[in-house]
């Protein structure tokens, strides 16, 4: 399981960073972040979430010299087109959270029922500085609320309804997020490929 190994976690977002510490524990892994490093990190030009992970988990391996995962993830709403994707952190140019909200909320008024059905979708890469890398990938689906409820989370959490659970991410522990969340489930498949130890470098996870 590579115990002791130190990793770079590719983001500054605090919130994925509770995550991503949370889910990788039982690997026993030193996990640094980019608070750690005074690193300038590459615009996200991807049209992807692949290629956005990708492109920040090679940098950040490259210029750390030490392994380093990055995360990509977004809202996805079919009935928009596919919106808001790749730019869920940035959509409709708004600068915070509640106005990405505000937004997305403005841009479904007239989509009602099955119209406002959701996923959400993360993307893992972990690269290794000698260019080798791996993904991880994990989805769910949900519905967007007219409102938002709950307090946690960040992001979208407070409007994505979850139906298996009856309540929003952000109504949920973290513990219950790691449950059902598209993060959740992406890291799920990690553990499960370092389960016995470093999976096979001849099968590429990318492939």
């Amino acid at each position: 399981m590579l115990e002791g190994m130190r990793l770079v976690l590719a983001t500054s977002n605090p919130g994925k960073v509770r995550e991503l510490k949370k889910g990788l524990a039982p690997l026993g892994w030193t996990l640094l972040s980019l608070a750690d490093f005074p690193l300038r990190m590459p615009k996200e030009e991807g049209t992807t979430f692949l290629e956005n992970a990708l492109l920040k988990a090679a940098y950040v391996a490259k210029a750390t010299g030490l392994p380093a995962l990055a995360d990509d993830s977004g809202l996805v709403v079919p009935a928009l087109g596919g919106e808001p994707g790749v730019y869920s952190a940035r959509y409709g140019g708004r600068e915070t959270d509640r106005e990405r909200n505000v937004y997305l909320l403005e841009r479904m008024r007239h989509l009602k029922g099955e119209e406002r059905k959701a996923r959400f979708v993360a993307v893992l890469v972990l690269a290794y500085p000698d260019g080798h890398v791996e993904a991880y990938e994990g989805q769910v689906e949900g519905y967007i609320l007219e409102a938002p409820r709950g307090e946690g989370g960040f992001g979208y959490d407070p409007l994505f309804y979850v139906p298996e659970a009856g309540k929003t991410f952000a109504e949920m522990t973290l513990e219950e997020k790691a449950r059902y969340s598209h993060r959740g489930q992406a890291i799920k498949a990690l553990l499960k490929a370092y389960e016995q130890g470093p999976p096979p470098r001849e099968i590429s996870q990318l492939e």
